[in-house]
């Protein structure tokens, strides 16, 4: 995200950081006025066609929308994560492991740091994860007992939950990303997805400008079609991984006969790739063009 502002700043972009914004009252209207406060307490006006409502889940986009015009679809999913970063050596790929004692993974966080998650109960306290405790999960969970440990920076729990609202656009405002929906961590679909609207977004625009509104009407319906691919691939892995270790012997039993076909299914392992790197089942263009965009700069 810092390398994206340094690039929109340099090239002549107008930013407005930490501005109060607010969206209009009308998004149905033909012009649009976005009124914001800058950090001086300038108030300022941008008038414009098109609004790209892009400031998550708890952003001002969405309330701008009339009651009863979106519908919301929410799933809670009844797990919690602690998340864990920490000064420690960072593993050559990504971990994930599961087991009795519950799911863990460990991933890089630049070339000093790591991130790790534990599954925990939802309402957990952070406060009940001292140091000691987190290090001891981890070893076990991963099966490292060499695991060598470092100054823990930040720890957090945060439950695992998946919201899609639709349609996606009210008027001539466009709802993009985490603003319209949100989806399990597991299968890190949240940014591909936000990038994926975007692109459809951003070139349904591009052909408004010559003449041709087609795609921009069929923006919501087009983009729904991938976050709910997205979200059943994340909802299936979400209980692959953590089913795997449920206390209910059939769930147990199910989720490791999933894991077991991967491992020996050739048709299953090529399945869960295609799914896993973000190949639209259609063949969608813009899908391809924002994998390849993606290709090996993920977080």
């Amino acid at each position: 995200m810092q390398k994206l502002t340094a690039t929109f700043l340099e090239e002549g972009g107008d930013l407005a950081l930490r501005g109060r914004r607010r969206l209009p009252a009308r998004p149905d209207r033909r012009r649009l006025h976005v009124r914001y406060r800058t950090a001086d307490g300038t108030l300022r006006a941008i008038t414009c066609d098109f609004v790209a409502g892009c400031d998550g889940d708890r952003g001002v986009s969405r309330t701008a929308v009339p009651d009863g015009e979106l519908t919301a679809y929410a799933f809670d999913h009844g797990i919690g994560w602690l998340t864990v970063l920490a000064d420690a050596p960072p593993p050559a790929h990504p971990l994930l492991a599961t087991g009795r004692e519950g799911f863990a993974a460990h991933f890089p966080r630049g070339p000093h740091a790591s991130r790790y998650y534990l599954q925990c109960p939802p309402d957990d306290d952070p406060g009940a994860w001292p140091d000691d405790r987190v290090w001891a999960a981890l070893r076990t969970r991963l099966g490292d007992p060499a695991l060598v440990p470092g100054p823990i920076t930040d720890r957090e729990i945060f439950r695992l939950r998946s919201l899609v609202h639709d349609p996606m656009q009210y008027g001539r405002l466009f709802l993009v990303g985490d603003a319209a929906h949100i989806v399990s961590p597991m299968g890190g679909k949240g940014m591909n997805l936000a990038l994926y609207d975007a692109d459809v977004f951003a070139r349904a625009v591009r052909d408004v400008v010559r003449g041709d509104d087609s795609a921009l009407r069929a923006y919501s319906e087009r983009c729904l079609r991938r976050v709910w691919n997205d979200q059943e691939f994340s909802h299936w892995l979400t209980r692959t991984l953590h089913d795997a270790a449920d206390s209910e012997p059939f769930l147990r039993h199910l989720a490791r006969a999933r894991l077991d076909r991967l491992f020996n299914s050739p048709a299953a392992a090529r399945a869960f790739a295609e799914l896993m790197t973000g190949l639209d089942p259609t063949g969608d263009a813009v899908s391809r063009n924002v994998l390849g965009n993606l290709s090996g700069d993920g977080d």
